[in-house]
C-alpha cells in the first residue's frame, strides 16, 4: 500500500499517544524501585566521576572515559542530567527510563505506519514492543538505560527514512540519518546494525531494490545505489564499533579464545537464538543474568538449534517473494542479534533478555503482516484478528508488570533469579550483597560460599569474601583459617598482580596471627599499588602493615563497598 494511502496524520498521532500511556501505565510502578547493587552501583551511585554533573569537566570525562569497560558518552550524559534535576534519587532516573521507552514505542508505530501504510498492523507491532516482558530489564534498570535511549533515535532513523527513501536520500537526508545513528552509537553501540535494516526495509515494504514494472526481479542498478547510499553509515558504524571494543579490552571484559574457544561460543550462540525465540512467544522463566554454559552443551541441542534456524532462514527466503515481510522480519531479528551473540565475548553472561531490545521488533513484524495473510479477508476473519490481537497484548502486558515486581529491589530481583536457576552464581553473589546490606551476615556469607562453589575462578567474590571472614569485628563471622585459602586462590588466579587482593591476603594472614608474614605481604601489596600509581590504597595498605608489625590485626564492620563482587 502506498504511503499517500496511509491513515489520516491525526488518527496516527492520537495512537502513537495511547500506545505511550499503555506503555506509562504499565511501568509507572518502577518509580517506587530502589537502586540495585548490580552494575548501578558501577555506573551511577557510586560513581564519582559521574556525579560531577554536566559542567565541562563532567562532558569530558563522559567522552574520553572508557569507564565500565565501555563507551557510551551520551548514556552518561543522560545519568547526569537526571542527577542534576533528581539528586540521587532513583525514582529519577527511572522515570526518565520509562519515557524513554514510552517515546520509542510510540516512534516505532509512527515509522512503521509511514513505511507499510498499515495502521494496526503497526500498532501491534508498537504494542508488542512496548509491554513485552523481555523489555522489562531493559526499562526497570536504570543501568540499562543504553537501550531505551539508544532506540529512539533507531526509531526515528527509520521514521526520517521512510519519509525521504522512495522519493531518494538528498544530502539533507543523509546528514540528518548520520546524526541519528551517530547519537544513537554513543548511547549503546547496537546502532551499527542500522544500515543493515535500512537495507531490508529497501526490499520491503519500501520496494526500492525491484525493477520497475517487474517486481518480482531485482534491479541490480537499485541494489548497488541501495548499497552505496548505506556506506557512510557502514563507515560510522565501524568507527564506531572500533572505539567500544577498544573500551572494551582495555577494561578486561574482552573474554580470550584461550579462556572460551570458539566452538563453544558457536554453540551458545546457536542456543541463545533459540532461546531468545522460545521466549518472545512464551516469556517464561525471565532472569536478570543467565550464566554462559561455557564448554557444557550437548551436542543434540546444538545441532537441533542449528537445524531449527537453517530451516526457518530457508522458509522466509523461499517464501520471500510472496511475503517478504517473512524474510525481513527474521533477517532483521538475526542481524541486529548478531552483535551480542556471544561471538564476541564481553562478560560472563550466555544470554540477556535486554539484548532483544530490538531484534524482536523484526519478530513482531513477521507476525504481524504473516498472520493476516494466512487467514486471508473478511469482517469475521479482522474481527478475530482485533480479538486475539489485542487479547495477545494484553496477556503479555500481564506478564510484564508480573515480571517487573521482581525488579523493586536487589533482594527480590536476585531471589527470583535463583527460582529460575539455583545454581546462578552471580544471583548468589549479589543476593549475598543485598542480605549483608540488611544486616543478615551469616545468610550472606552462605550465598557467596555457593558462588565460590559455582565458580571457583570468581576472584572478585573470593577476595571480597575473604576480606569478610578475616576483618569482621564480629567474631561469629570471622575465619581466618578459610580467609587465607580463598585470598591465596585469589592471589594465585591474578598472578599476585592486583594489590587488592594482595593486601586481603595480608588481612587474612594477620586475622590468622600470622603477623611477620601478614606484614610482608602488606608491603608488597603496597608496592604494586604504588607501580599502579594508586598512591591513596597505597598508603592505607602500609597503616595496615603497621598494625601486622606490632602484632594486631585489622577489624572493620560489613561494609557494602567491599561486598562481594561478580568480576572474574
Amino acid at each position: 500500500m502506498a504511503v499517500a494511502d496511509a491513515p489520516r496524520t491525526a488518527t496516527r498521532a492520537w495512537l502513537a499517544v495511547a500506545l505511550a500511556v499503555l506503555t506509562a501505565a504499565l511501568y509507572l510502578p518502577a518509580l517506587d524501585h530502589a537502586w540495585l547493587n548490580y552494575d548501578d552501583d558501577v555506573y551511577i551511585t557510586q560513581n564519582p566521576d559521574l556525579l560531577r554533573g554536566l559542567g565541562p569537566d563532567g562532558v569530558v570525562w563522559a567522552f574520553t572515559s572508557f569507564h565500565g569497560a565501555n563507551w557510551f558518552p551520551l548514556t552518561r550524559l543522560s545519568w547526569m542530567l537526571d542527577y542534576e534535576i533528581h539528586g540521587l534519587a532513583p525514582a529519577g532516573f527511572h522515570a526518565t527510563g520509562l519515557a524513554l521507552h514510552a517515546l520509542c514505542a510510540a516512534l516505532l508505530f509512527l515509522a512503521l505506519c509511514r513505511l507499510s501504510g498499515k495502521l494496526a498492523r503497526s500498532a501491534f507491532v508498537a504494542a508488542v514492543f512496548a509491554v513485552h516482558p523481555l523489555h522489562v530489564e531493559s526499562v526497570a534498570w536504570a543501568a540499562a538505560r543504553k537501550d531505551p535511549l539508544s532506540a529512539v533515535f533507531f526509531a526515528l532513523a527509520l521514521w526520517l527514512y521512510a519519509r525521504r527513501a522512495r522519493a531518494g536520500l538528498a544530502l539533507r537526508g543523509h546528514l540528518l540519518l548520520l546524526a541519528c545513528m551517530a547519537l544513537g552509537l554513543m548511547a549503546k553501540p547496537i546502532l551499527v546494525t542500522l544500515p543493515l535494516v535500512l537495507l531490508l526495509l529497501d526490499e520491503w515494504p519500501l520496494g526500492r531494490l525491484r525493477r520497475e514494472g517487474s517486481p518480482e526481479r531485482w534491479d541490480p542498478a537499485r541494489v548497488r545505489r541501495a548499497v552505496v547510499e548505506k556506506l557512510p553509515l557502514l563507515a560510522l558504524a565501524a568507527a564506531f564499533g572500533g572505539v567500544v571494543l577498544l573500551a572494551q579490552s582495555r577494561g578486561g571484559t574482552v573474554v580470550g579464545l584461550e579462556r572460551l574457544p570458539l566452538d563453544d561460543r558457536a554453540a551458545n550462540a546457536l542456543l541463545a537464538a533459540v532461546g531468545y525465540l522460545g521466549k518472545a512467544f512464551w516469556p517464561a522463566g525471565l532472569s536478570v543474568f543467565y550464566p554462559h554454559p561455557g564448554a557444557a552443551w550437548s551436542g543434540w541441542r546444538v545441532a537441533a538449534a542449528a537445524g531449527l534456524l537453517v530451516g526457518i532462514t530457508l522458509f522466509a527466503l523461499r517464501a520471500a517473494p510472496r511475503h517478504p515481510y517473512l524474510a525481513v522480519g527474521w533477517l532483521w531479528y538475526l542481524v541486529t542479534l548478531a552483535p551480542v551473540i556471544g561471538l564476541v565475548q564481553v562478560g560472563s553472561q550466555g544470554m540477556a533478555d535486554r539484548y532483544t531490545y530490538l531484534p524482536l521488533i523484526g519478530l513482531s513484524i513477521a507476525v504481524a503482516w504473516g498472520v493476516p495473510d494466512l487467514l486471508g479477508a473478511g469482517r469475521a476473519r479482522r474481527a478475530a484478528l482485533a480479538v486475539a490481537g489485542t487479547a495477545a497484548v494484553a496477556a503479555l502486558a500481564l506478564t510484564a508488570s508480573l515480571q517487573l515486581r521482581h525488579w523493586r529491589d536487589s533482594e527480590a530481583l536476585f531471589a527470583h533469579a535463583l527460582r529460575v536457576d539455583p545454581d546462578n552464581h552471580v544471583a548468589h553473589t549479589h543476593l549475598g550483597g543485598a542480605l549483608l546490606e540488611r544486616g543478615q551476615t551469616q545468610a550472606a556469607i552462605d550465598h557467596y560460599l555457593e558462588a565460590v562453589r559455582l565458580r571457583p575462578d570468581a576472584v572478585r567474590v573470593a577476595n571480597n569474601l575473604a576480606w569478610l571472614l578475616a576483618t569482621s569485628d564480629d567474631e561469629s563471622v570471622r575465619n581466618p583459617y578459610l580467609a587465607v585459602q580463598l585470598a591465596r586462590r585469589a592471589v594465585q588466579l591474578s598472578e599476585a598482580r592486583d594489590p587488592a587482593l594482595v593486601d586481603t591476603l595480608a588481612a587474612a594472614y594477620a586475622s590468622e596471627g600470622r603477623f611477620p608474614e601478614a606484614a610482608r605481604t602488606a608491603e608488597r601489596a603496597a608496592a604494586l599499588a604504588e607501580q599502579a600509581g594508586e598512591l591513596e590504597l597505597a598508603g592505607e595498605i602500609r597503616r595496615r602493615a603497621a598494625l601486622y608489625r606490632s602484632r594486631r590485626a585489622y577489624r572493620e564492620p560489613p561494609a557494602p563497598a567491599r561486598a562481594p563482587g561478580v568480576g572474574l
